[in-house]
This record gives C-alpha cells, structure tokens and sequence, in this order.
C-alpha cells in the first residue's frame, strides 16, 4: 500500500495498541454524552420501548419487586439508548484506526463510512423493533393457549429488548465490515462468491445464537442477513474496479 498514510509506515504494535486506546476512550466519553441526555429524557424513552409488548401485558405495564428495579431500568435503557444516539461518534473512532491501513484515495469515503454506517446501525435496530419484536412476542405469548397470565419484569423485559436491538443493529453492519476488509485487502469478491455456502452456515448460526428459539424469528434476522452479504459482495466488486481504474490512471 505504497499511498498509505506516511505515520503508518513505521508504527510498531505499541503504537497501534496505543492509539486504539485513544479511540476507545473517545468512544466512550461521547457514550457517557448521550447516556446522560437520554437518561434525561428516560421517562418519554421508556413508553416508546414498552410499546411493543404492551398488548400482550393483562394491565398494560411490566412490574417489578425489588426498590431499585425501576431506577436501575432506567439506567440500563438510557445507556443502550446513549449506544444507538453515539453511533456517529464511535463509528468516527473505528474509521480513524482503520484509515491509516488503506489506499490515499480510499480515505477520502470516511464521511459515506460514517453515514453508512449509522444508517446500517440504525435500521437493523429499527427492524428488531419494528418487525422482530412484535411478531417475536406475538409466538411466545400464544404459545401453548392464552389461558396462562404473563407477568414481564421490567428487567427481563429490557434485557431482552436491549440483547435483540443492539445484535440485530451490529448484524446490520455486515456490508461495513465486508467492505473494509476489501478496502484493506483481507477479502475480494471471488473469494466472497466462493465461500458463500459457508458463509449462509454460519449467518444461520448467528441468527439462531441471536433469536428467539423459534423459527420466525430466526428467518427474520437470516433473510436480511443473507441479503446484505449479497450487497456486500457487490459493493466489494465497486471499490475492487475503482481501485483499478485508479492505478491505471
């Protein structure tokens, strides 16, 4: 990579380990920025997530037993909510230490990283929450008769809604990832196409690892999933003929 950046060229494992630690700590104070925000406006965040278990609840609200179950609800949902609104800013670190490995012109798509990024991060989220979570708790909650009276804690309920937004919004990231690794060499479209049907194997195991144990919920994280590697590949292909046709120039 003769047009990588020139303080790349000489950087040793201490200097990248070093400079990793830079982005994380970045990362994580524009975390503790929009955490607090949230947590400021926890009450209004916290009848959007109720929402899509609400029909399935006898009084319209989750309970909970213990003093601090409410606060600590509060708490958990304003930082998953401070992960979603920081996605800009953490997605600005990860190109920052990614950019010294790629091509002169290659650097100049930081801004569409970003953007796209946010948006890939955003939309698997909005899916969980959306599509996912509705059909998900319509299965489990009809399974077996409706003779049975559920009561949902506030805390299994968060957990559950927080583990299935944040794996469906970093699932979402797949084209991302793919495309970096092809702007840094690691991978080429022929090699995507080629290990394609292990590459369904093992979307198939995440999606399962992810998911409710049912089927529904399973295909509706590895049909979008196949369907983004697909993407993948053909964005891989765009960046392997600009890349060609770069040189040549």
């Amino acid at each position: 990579m003769a047009e990588a950046l020139d303080e790349s060229k000489n950087l040793t494992l201490t200097d990248h380990l070093a400079e990793l630690r830079i982005r994380l700590i970045h990362s994580l104070l524009a975390l503790l920025v929009m955490t607090s925000i949230c947590y400021a406006f926890s009450t209004e965040i916290f009848e959007i997530v109720r929402k899509p278990i609400e029909p399935f609840l006898p009084s319209g609200g989750l309970i909970y037993t213990g003093p601090m179950d409410k606060f600590m609800a509060h708490l958990k949902l304003s930082v998953v909510c401070g992960v979603i609104a920081s996605c800009p800013f953490w997605l600005y670190e990860i190109w920052r230490f990614v950019a010294p490995g790629l091509y002169q012109k290659e650097r100049r798509y930081g801004m569409g990283f970003i953007i796209s990024g946010s948006f890939l991060f955003l939309l698997g989220v909005s899916f969980a929450y959306f599509l996912v979570l509705p059909k998900a708790f319509e299965f489990l909650f009809t399974y077996g008769g409706t003779k049975d009276t559920p009561m949902i804690s506030i805390d299994q309920y968060f957990s559950f809604l927080s583990q299935m937004c944040l794996m469906f919004g970093v699932a979402f990231e797949l084209p991302l990832v793919i495309s970096l690794l092809g702007m840094l060499g690691i991978v080429n479209h022929k090699f995507l196409r080629e290990k394609r049907r292990y590459a369904v194997m093992v979307l198939a195991v995440v999606a399962a690892l992810l998911t409710p144990p049912d089927i529904l919920s399973m295909s509706m994280m590895l049909v979008p999933l196949l369907a983004l590697y697909e993407i993948s590949i053909l964005v891989v292909i765009f960046f392997e003929r600009k890349r060609s046709s770069e040189i040549a120039d």
